[in-house]
This record gives C-alpha cells, sequence and structure tokens, in this order.
C-alpha cells in the first residue's frame, strides 16, 4: 500500500535481518523502538513483536478534500483551510493554558481554542494559511473549534484518500511510533502464523488467512477489507474462547466433589439474625446453591445479579455451609480495595452474630512478614477463609481443605485464573458472581460452562435513581447541582471515555486528564476533585480510591475503571460524558457505583450527539433500572454502528469482537463448536492444527475475555 511504502521503505530491524526477526523477539528489535520507547509500549502491555501485531487499532480516519465552514454538518470532524486573523492569545488557568484565537475561510470565522499546547504558539502565525481538522461546533450562529490538528498543504496531500490507523496511546507515545513499528513487525516474512481454525470452518464462514487479517486490520486498503479482517478476528476470539467452555464444561460434568458437604444449622440461624429478609429471589438463588454443595458433584454455579441486588450475602451463606462442614473457603475479588470490603463485610458479620469464620485478607500489599503467617495458617488450617486478589492463586498458597471458591466480579478474571484458584482446592465446588446484565441467550452461550443462577430482583425500600438524558447546554446547570450536593456532605463521579488527549477519530471526546483541570477551575475551590484512570500506577490508584471512599475527594474524574469499584455511600451524583459512546449495559452497570446509600442518587446522562437516534436510545436508561431489560434492548439496539470506534462494551473485554454487535456471528460459532467437537473432539485429525496451538498457548488462549 502507498502509505506504507512512503512510511517504510524496507525493513531492518537493529541488527536482525527480516528473515530472523520471530514474533516473540522483544519489542526492541523494531527500528526506532529504543529502551525509551520501549516503556511507553509496555505500559500498553506490548513488550514482543507478537504483543503489538495483536494491539489492534482503535479506530481509522479517513482524509477527505478540505470544505469551507458553511459547508460542515452539525458536531462533524471536518478539515477546513483557514488564515489566522490575529496572533492567539495565552492565559493561564490554575494549571490549565490556554490558548485562543480567531481564524477565517475567506466568508466566515471560527475561535479556535488550544488546551495545553503551549508548542502552538511557534507553528501559528498571524495572516498565514494552515489546515485545522477538529470537530467543528456551531451555536447561535457562531463557530468553534477545540484542540484541532495543524497541517500544512503538503503533509495534508500526503494523507488523503487513505484509512489510517489510530492506536491506544499513553503520554509520550504518539501514532506514528506505533504505527511505523506495527509496518515492521508486518512486513517481516518471519510472521506466518498457523493456521488452527480447521479448514471446513474456514470455508464455511469465507475466512482469510490470519496474516491478511492481521496485515488489514493496522493497513486496510480500504473498509470491505477492513471488515473481513475484523470478522476473522471477531471468529479467533469467540471460537478459542468457545471451544475452552466446552473443555471445562466436560471435564466439570465428570468431577464428583472431594468435598462433600451435609446441611448444617448456620446458615438458617444467620438468617433468622439478620435485620433484613431476603428477597424471592436471593431466597431462589440460595437454595440452588445449598442444593448443589450437598449433591454430592462439583458445583459450577454462576450468579448473576444487578448491581446491588444482593450477591455477596448468598456467598457468605454458602462460606458458612462450608466452614460449618469443616472446609475451608476462599473469595477472590479482582481489586485490593473489593477484597478489603468484603473482608470488613465478613468480620463484622462474624462479630456481631458470632459465626465460626476465622478469615485471613491476602492481597500484593500485605507485608512479607504477614503473608508468611497467613501462608503457615491456611496450610495448617487456622484459616477457614481466605479473601483476597490474585494473591489467593500464588504457588506459596497451599490450602489444608479448599472445598469452595468464589470469584466475584466474574467478567474480570481469566478463565485460566479461575482454573488455577479451582486447582487449588482439587475437585472444589465452584461459584461465581457478576453483576454484568447480559442477555439469557448471550449468557447460556458464554456461561455455558456453568449452571446459570439470576437474582433478578433489588431489595425491599432501595430508593431508584433519578436519571436524566441532557445535551451539552445543560453541563453549567449540572455542576450547580453537583456543588449543591457536595455542600449536602455528598459526593459525585463524573465519567470520561478517554484517559488522554486523543487522536482524531476521538475529536470531541472528553478525557479525564484535561476534564479534571477544567473542572478544578469551574468548581468552587474547596472543592476537591481527583483524576483516576486505568494507566495509573496501582499504589496510585489505591490511594485515590481510598480518599474518595473516606469522604476527602468530593468528586472523582474517572474513566471506565471505577465500573468495578467499592461502595462509597456518599456518592449521590454521576455524570457519564460522551454517554453516547458507551453502551446501554455499560452505562447501567456505571450508574451502579452509585445509589448505594439512604439518599436519593441522581445519574446525568451528558449526549454530546445532536443525534435524534443518540438520544432515544439513552431514553431507555431514562425509564428503566432493571439491568437485564437494559441488556436486551441493548442486544436489539446495537447494529453495525461505529465498528471502530472507542469500544465501551464492558462487558466482556474481548479485545475486538462484541457479544452485543456480534451476537449473530457468536451464536453460529457455539453451534459449529459443538458440532466439531462431537465429530472426535481435538484428537481428530482436522483439529491437530487446533490441538497443537492450544499446548503451545496453554492458559493464553482462554483469555480474551477477562471474566
Amino acid at each position: 500500500m502507498r502509505f506504507k511504502q512512503n512510511l517504510v521503505t524496507k525493513t531492518r530491524c537493529c541488527g536482525y535481518g527480516e528473515e530472523e526477526m520471530k514474533d516473540s523477539d522483544n519489542i526492541t528489535c523494531l527500528k526506532g523502538i529504543g529502551e525509551k520507547t520501549a516503556k511507553l509500549l509496555k505500559k500498553l502491555g506490548i513488550t514482543t513483536v507478537k504483543d503489538l501485531l495483536y494491539y489492534y487499532p482503535r479506530g481509522y480516519q479517513s482524509f477527505l478534500p478540505p470544505i469551507k465552514l458553511s459547508q460542515a454538518e452539525p458536531e462533524e470532524v471536518i478539515t477546513t483551510e483557514l488564515f489566522v486573523v490575529s496572533d492567539f492569545k495565552w492565559k493561564k488557568v490554575r494549571n490549565l493554558s490556554i490558548g485562543t484565537g480567531l481564524c477565517s475561510d475567506g466568508r466566515n470565522q471560527v475561535s479556535i481554542t488550544y488546551f495545553n499546547a503551549p508548542y502552538m504558539k511557534k507553528r501559528m502565525s498571524a495572516g498565514c494559511s494552515y489546515l485545522f481538522r477538529g470537530k467543528l461546533k456551531t451555536e447561535k450562529g457562531r463557530y468553534s473549534m477545540d484542540q484541532p490538528k495543524l497541517y500544512t498543504r503538503e503533509e495534508y496531500a500526503e494523507l488523503m484518500g487513505q484509512l489510517w490507523p489510530c492506536y491506544g496511546l499513553t503520554a509520550g507515545l504518539t501514532n506514528r511510533t506505533v504505527l511505523k513499528a506495527a509496518s515492521q513487525a508486518i512486513d517481516s516474512e518471519a510472521f506466518a502464523p498457523e493456521e488452527y481454525v480447521p479448514e471446513e470452518l474456514m470455508l464455511k464462514y469465507r475466512l482469510i488467512s490470519q496474516r491478511e487479517a492481521l496485515c488489514q486490520i493496522h493497513f486496510p486498503k480500504d473498509w470491505e477489507h477492513l471488515l473481513a479482517a475484523r470478522r476473522r478476528l471477531v471468529f479467533d476470539e469467540f471460537f478459542l474462547f468457545l471451544v475452552s467452555v466446552r473443555r471445562m464444561k466436560e471435564y466439570n460434568e465428570a468431577s464428583p466433589t472431594n468435598y462433600p458437604m451435609l446441611e448444617t444449622a448456620w446458615p438458617g440461624r444467620l438468617l433468622e439474625q439478620l435485620p433484613f429478609s431476603l428477597t424471592g429471589a436471593q431466597r431462589r438463588v440460595w437454595e440452588e446453591v445449598k442444593e448443589d454443595l450437598t449433591g454430592g458433584f462439583c458445583m459450577n454455579r454462576l450468579i448473576q445479579g444487578d448491581v446491588g441486588s444482593g450477591k455477596t450475602i448468598v456467598a457468605f451463606l454458602a462460606l458458612l455451609l462450608a466452614v460449618s462442614n469443616g472446609f475451608q473457603g476462599a473469595l477472590m475479588a479482582p481489586t485490593e480495595l473489593l477484597a478489603a470490603q468484603h473482608f470488613e463485610q465478613l468480620m463484622r458479620l462474624t462479630e456481631s452474630y458470632q459465626l465460626p469464620f476465622r478469615p485471613a485478607l491476602l492481597t500484593g500489599s500485605v507485608s512479607a512478614c504477614a503473608k508468611k503467617e497467613i501462608y503457615r495458617g491456611i496450610r495448617e488450617g487456622e484459616v477457614n477463609v481466605v479473601i483476597g486478589t490474585h494473591a489467593l492463586i500464588q504457588e506459596k498458597v497451599t490450602y489444608l481443605k479448599l472445598g469452595l471458591v468464589i470469584t466475584d466480579e466474574q467478567h474480570r478474571f481469566g478463565v485460566r485464573q479461575r482454573e488455577q484458584l479451582n486447582e487449588k482446592g482439587g475437585g472444589a465446588h465452584v461459584l461465581v458472581m457478576s453483576a454484568t446484565p447480559i442477555p439469557r441467550t448471550l449468557a447460556i452461550i458464554l456461561y455455558g460452562d456453568m449452571h446459570l443462577s439470576v437474582i433478578d430482583e433489588l431489595p425491599a425500600g432501595r430508593l431508584p435513581i433519578k436519571n436524566c438524558v441532557v445535551g451539552t447546554s445543560y453541563r453549567p446547570k449540572a455542576y450547580e447541582f453537583i456543588t449543591k450536593e457536595i455542600r449536602k456532605g455528598n459526593q459525585a463521579y463524573v465519567i470520561c471515555p478517554m484517559v488522554e488527549q486523543g487522536e482524531e477519530e476521538t475529536a470531541g471526546l472528553e478525557n479525564v486528564t484535561d476534564y479534571g483541570e477544567r473542572l478544578k477551575s469551574t468548581l468552587p475551590q474547596d472543592i476537591h476533585v481527583e483524576i483516576l484512570h486505568g494507566k495509573m500506577k496501582p499504589g496510585d490508584k489505591k490511594r485515590v480510591m481510598e480518599a474518595f471512599a473516606a469522604g476527602d475527594v468530593h468528586v472523582l474524574v474517572s474513566t471506565t475503571v471505577i465500573e468495578v469499584g467499592i461502595n462509597v455511600p456518599k456518592a449521590t451524583v454521576m455524570m457519564i460524558e460522551n454517554a453516547e459512546r458507551f453502551g446501554l449495559a455499560q452505562l447501567h452497570q456505571l450508574r451502579g457505583r452509585i445509589g448505594r446509600g439512604d439518599e436519593q442518587s441522581y445519574c446525568i446522562f451528558m449526549n454530546c450527539s445532536d443525534s435524534k437516534t443518540s438520544m432515544e436510545r439513552l431514553g431507555v436508561l431514562n425509564h428503566s433500572n432493571d439491568g437485564f431489560r437494559i441488556a436486551e434492548e441493548d442486544l436489539k439496539q446495537r447494529g453495525p454502528g461505529d465498528l471502530f470506534g472507542i469500544r465501551q462494551s464492558g462487558d466482556m473485554d474481548f479485545k475486538i469482537a462484541d457479544i452485543y454487535q456480534d451476537a449473530d456471528l457468536l451464536k453460529e460459532i457455539s453451534v459449529s463448536v459443538d458440532e466439531l467437537l462431537s465429530q472426535g473432539g481435538l484428537d481428530s485429525p482436522q483439529c491437530e492444527p487446533l490441538k497443537r496451538y492450544l499446548e503451545e498457548n496453554a492458559g493464553k488462549f482462554i483469555d480474551f475475555r477477562t471474566i
């Protein structure tokens, strides 16, 4: 392709000949990737050439010819040629540098604003013409652009007529750096992945080769080739995942438990003493769990329940039955904060009702000395319930009688991680919990190795969240409302889809870094604003969340990293920016962070699009707080959509597949996998490459979904 040829004329990689490079080589073997850049790439999970090949673009830019301001549609990303009317004026507001200037296309004027971009001072001169690319806003007949990209005519001419990949980046890393590195990796003749999909399925689904798919996903010839590439990669994610699920099902169904249990008086005694009664759904699910635990075979059950539906008390009842039978239990949470919260809840129950729990909290931050003592307690049976994070599955942890394994927030763990914890028990009962509302039709496929229980009823007395879907003009009123709630002693979340300012394909999307600074300068100075995102160091994330939980932070500006978090009862307001870019199910999951206390809570969905369709779609959230109904609506409404925009499905965390958007393909592949495995399984000749691939990638192929 022309743009690739212009970019990289010939691949030679720091002492490696083209024929010598392997996909397992360190990323530094690529030309232009030194130690500094390698550290930045590592933040994105890229350490090898293979990691880079499977780091898909988050979107694509198509550079169309420049147009006049009057020709643009509302909120459209355009390129327009403007001359600078006068020098830009720069001012500093707290930590935010703001530059504003007036430009013209000869007919109309437009106000241009840059945030934290002092380098633009040297790039523009009054009276000179440049090409500006960004989202054009129109308000009361006045044009404006925030943070547009600047090009010379020569620079822009090279970009026109081609699809350019845009990658997820981190501070200090440019899109061009990743693009050049990906080009070298693709061009390497050593990159020749073996086809593991049986030929009959390749023909049935009209799949292109792996190599071609990876080439076209990074450097598509056109939209048709891009769609074909995506289809192949989506197929691979679903196919490998479903094969692993079916294999786990076969194993589970043939596994009598090593920890048979009898019904004891302890769970019933606790239920009689609790200051609340279980809902009908909770009672039904507890009976299902109890029947599994006392049935003679390994329980392998998923509890799906909306946020706040009361899954945790069912888990504690299961633990109580296990320890009263003389066995140990383990509860694994995805974050240290959530693990600590579970531990504190269990301790309160133990002390209040004299329960036979002897719990320990085991996380990465526990001191070495304390860990050693906990290890001993687990090994000797003094500790009968262990609550923690991935530390529970480390080699040093040896259980005496691990009879019950529980994982919370199921969608955040890889299948292999769950298997490792199960292996610690050697035939233990398994209970997993998820607050992700997935339509039953899809849940049966995705969780095909488990029995499914649903808690579809919220506890009595809980105040439903009040919702509103608004346009950007409402933002000042929203800030006033947030300030009012904080003055009452409450707290607020603001959710943004981006961590940092992105490339042109994300123009107009709010990002945590800049938004946090703007909010600090907008809200009263005594209101403490902090930011939170997934690229922060674990210690920094923990510090911010603890400060928010303690009430020391009033407003938390965050990405979807808070989707799985801790309960903050004083958080009564959530405002979600660019709500139109999220799936309905994930929006519901996010708003579940509020409404955890006794006070009325509010969720503000900020629709930054003028599209009537977006407003109607988001309106579903206005009228329902039922996660499963919303998930069904999400499934109905999610069409081809923005296939390559910012993925915010939030449900399964596949790299490229989306369980809603690709639901039909998921269902087809599920049938095909069943048929394939029924024809001799992985030992059949047609499955030899697949079996070899699985053996070589043990523990990896099943992590496409971080369940």
